[in-house]
């Protein structure tokens, strides 16, 4: 009689069809460092915050080059509160790479219920680019999808800054 086990199609056990053997990873999110922040700057509902922000602690992380584009993302709650931020992306002298999923992946993570993206442009103009608008209207969406809202994009110039809210491209 033949063994049932390996003739009956919905048997648990399955034959090894080679030697690799899948193994899962158990991941864990840990906080990178402590940004202490300011009484004035933990509420972020300006453009004028999020640069203030960005030059206190996302300018003095040991990655950050002000030669090349660098992206950001803030982090805030309900309330407009920062939570945190994330070092999103090196780029080159005139461009960054970013992407939602990268973007909100750790938005999700956080909790947040709001996000402020953020990059500098080298040149020192804040003037978003085409490609800039292309994104926040990307993110928009993306954060529709998700209930994370994107409140602005901020384009930190020297010494001033671009809100592309102000300009009407964070509107959903």
């Amino acid at each position: 009689m033949p063994n049932s086990a390996s003739t009956n199609p919905t048997s648990r056990t399955r034959p090894v069809l080679s030697r690799a053997r899948y193994v899962a990873k158990e991941y864990k999110v840990v906080a990178l460092r402590e940004c202490p922040l300011p009484e004035t700057l933990h509420y972020c509902a300006t453009p004028n915050d999020a640069g203030a922000y960005w030059r206190l602690h996302v300018a003095t992380n040991p990655y950050y080059d002000p030669e090349i584009e660098c992206a950001a993302v803030l982090f805030l709650n309900r309330r407009h509160r920062v939570k945190g931020h994330q070092f999103l992306s090196m780029g080159t002298m005139n461009s960054t790479m970013v992407h939602p999923r990268e973007v909100f992946r750790a938005a999700i993570v956080a909790c947040a219920a709001n996000i402020v993206l953020m990059h500098n442009h080298p040149s020192g103009d804040p003037s978003p680019s085409p490609a800039d608008i292309k994104i926040t209207r990307e993110l928009v969406e993306a954060g529709k999808l998700l209930g994370i809202e994107l409140l602005d994009h901020v384009v930190i110039g020297n010494p001033g800054q671009a809100s592309l809210r102000d300009m009407g491209y964070c509107i959903g």
